[in-house]
């Protein structure tokens, strides 16, 4: 068994983080994404996988160039779809078959479920009732079997959404060598897995009721945050190495990193705070802070919100106000008196 991980899309909508990090590195609870889907294949004893990268994602290389067992490492230079990126693996799985995973995904149900469901078939899918399915990939069924996928319809036949997590057979090769591309120019995953169908090939399926989150946009980016802390600690807190609290009320979940200095703050529910971050005289809910950042006399509750590594929120004479939203990119600044 293999597995494999589609790391190579630009994260337009992640903009401006996606500018300075690629996308699967941005952390959810002070974590890469990238790490969970590592995390999920190595629970399932599966250490032979394959990350489908651009060039360009350095961090993101170096990161993966640490980690034991290493991951084989293969370059889609144009980024022209999933299943373009995928067939950049072939010859690596051989005659094996294999569990897809999307870098950007946060997927709660364990791969050993779409196993499962595989075998005795050519591949299996894994599906989530969505409430706008005309967002997706949605998948017709009949019994046991898929019989019919389209990408994002006009008039979805179901509201079975294709989640981002797949076992496939190699026929899958073959099928993604038959499809053309797409309106949009991309080779789709959900017109390679439409060919095995057309073709006779058996797709099975498991319908997850857990949760799951595409990781595409900031909001999004957000509500992952928030169920995987209530997921993981409930209402605990989580201090790091070497942080200091003085004189703050910190209402859980909370994850603060290593090196951290808050003080006189309201902090919590549902945030997450990097390493070296100094919050002062502040109140935070319901985001994330990365690496470095500083809140410092901000003059109304903050919330929703994202702060980049390096950012600065500073204030003067705080005052009560209707929480503020903000998202604030790498390196930005912001000063607000009153």
């Amino acid at each position: 068994m293999k597995g494999v991980i589609l790391c190579a899309g630009k994260g337009t909508r992640m903009q401006p983080f996606s500018l300075t990090t690629p996308k699967v590195m941005l952390p959810v609870i002070n974590r890469p994404l990238v790490d969970y889907c590592l995390e999920k294949f190595y629970k399932a004893g599966i250490e032979n996988i394959a990350v489908v990268v651009h060039p360009e994602q350095q961090p993101l290389i170096h990161y993966l160039s640490q980690i034991k067992p290493k991951p084989e490492i293969f370059y889609q230079r144009e980024q022209l779809g999933i299943a373009h990126a995928l067939k950049l693996v072939e010859a690596y799985m051989g005659d094996d078959s294999f569990v897809l995973l999307l870098g950007d995904n946060l997927i709660k149900e364990p791969i050993e479920t779409l196993i499962q469901a595989f075998q005795g078939n050519d591949g299996s899918i894994l599906l989530s009732e969505v409430e706008n399915p005309s967002d997706y990939g949605v998948a017709e069924i009949i019994e046991d079997r898929a019989v019919n996928i389209v990408e994002k319809p006009v008039h979805p036949k179901s509201n079975l959404a294709v989640m981002g997590m797949y076992h496939f057979s190699p026929v899958i090769f073959e099928s993604i060598r038959s499809i053309q591309p797409s309106p949009r120019g991309e080779y789709e995953i959900t017109d390679a897995i439409q060919w095995m169908i057309h073709e006779g090939y058996a797709i099975s399926y498991s319908v997850t009721k857990e949760n799951y989150t595409d990781v595409g946009t900031i909001d999004r980016w957000l509500s992952a945050n928030k169920w995987m802390l209530n997921d993981l600690l409930g209402t605990d807190i989580q201090v790091g190495r070497n942080t200091k609290l003085e004189n703050c009320v910190v209402k859980g979940p909370v994850v603060i990193g290593d090196d951290c200095v808050l003080t006189d703050s309201i902090i919590g529910p549902f945030v997450t705070i990097g390493d070296n971050a100094i919050l002062d005289n502040c109140n935070i809910s319901q985001s994330i802070c990365l690496d470095n950042t500083t809140i410092r006399d901000f003059p109304r509750p903050v919330a929703d919100s994202v702060f980049g590594q390096h950012a600065r929120l500073l204030g003067e004479q705080p005052t009560q106000a209707n929480a503020i939203q903000l998202v604030l990119g790498d390196h930005s600044s912001m000063s607000i008196s009153e």
